[in-house]
């Protein structure tokens, strides 16, 4: 058994639902394993092949599945690369190695290199956000620019939502959503308004064994980013303290853009066409020193 998840039953029951949203991918796509050093990974490429590369990270406790609304926007201009984050509820490895040390830039090198891309915007929503600034910070001859979704590793989590959420997911279905709810925000507004999504998303918190946060960047490591920085934030997020987000950032990347979206939560409104305008400017994926 896979010590991600409670159970092997689990693990092939998640399997399942995500392999059915796969099936339905909006636009034609390739869905391939590439070989790293922590297992293979699973990717689903669409979009132009000699279009610009834009590579997309998901957050915690998810998979690819969650830009599906997305990728038809994004795929009309780019070669798109949705990322399976490894030791999550996708179809790559189950490897969770260390998020303080390097290994996960040593992947997403791995990544990139059986892609053939040898430079990438990066979309990253929660989790996957900090995997795009790690990587950012520790590569930046690999990235031109990052849209960052509520990302985490900008100030502590707040825990208040999680531990009161944690009563909620022993009562079946109608408990757990109301968990999801209470930590996410208002679901029928966001990205993730979805009713087939959101049982997902149910199975995967019965299921998978969730991470345990990730650290907080130093402002000498977040001095490193030198590329373009979009980044968006709910102004109710429970999650994440988006203040933070937006004086760190505003204080330390000069290349930086942040913007607040009232009311919204940890599960943001659709951004798909405020990220396309960030990423689809003229020096997008020029060369940059």
């Amino acid at each position: 058994m896979n010590d991600i998840y409670t159970s092997p039953d689990g693990a092939r029951t998640i399997e399942r639902s995500y392999r059915r949203f796969l099936d339905r991918w909006p636009v034609p796509n390739e869905q391939r394993h590439v070989p790293t050093r922590e297992g293979e990974t699973f990717v689903v490429a669409c979009g132009p092949e000699d279009a610009p590369p834009l590579l997309l990270l998901h957050g915690a406790s998810s998979n690819t599945a969650m830009w599906t609304a997305d990728v038809p926007a994004w795929s009309q201009h780019f070669r798109v690369y949705a990322v399976d984050v490894i030791g999550d509820a996708g179809l790559s490895a189950p490897s969770r190695p260390d998020l303080a040390s390097e290994a996960h830039a040593l992947w997403l090198d791995d990544v990139l290199d059986a892609l053939g891309v040898e430079r990438t915007s990066f979309v990253g929503i929660s989790l996957g956000g900090f995997l795009a600034v790690d990587y950012a910070t520790r590569r930046p001859h690999r990235v031109d620019r990052l849209a960052l979704l509520c990302p985490v590793g900008f100030a502590r989590l707040k825990a208040g939502a999680a531990v009161a959420a944690l009563p909620l997911m022993q009562f079946g279905r109608r408990g757990r959503l109301a968990g999801l709810r209470l930590m996410l925000g208002d679901l029928s507004t966001s990205m993730l308004n979805d009713q087939e999504y959101l049982d997902f998303m149910v199975l995967v918190s019965r299921h998978l064994r969730p991470r345990l946060g990730a650290p907080v960047f130093d402002d000498a490591t977040l001095g490193r980013l030198d590329r373009p920085v979009l980044a968006i934030v709910g102004g109710r997020d429970r999650m994440v303290d988006s203040g933070a987000i937006r004086r760190r950032l505003e204080r330390i990347v000069s290349d930086a853009t942040v913007r607040l979206v009232p009311g919204a939560g940890h599960a943001l409104p659709a951004q798909t066409l405020p990220v396309l305008e960030f990423l689809h400017t003229p020096d997008a994926t020029g060369p940059r020193g």
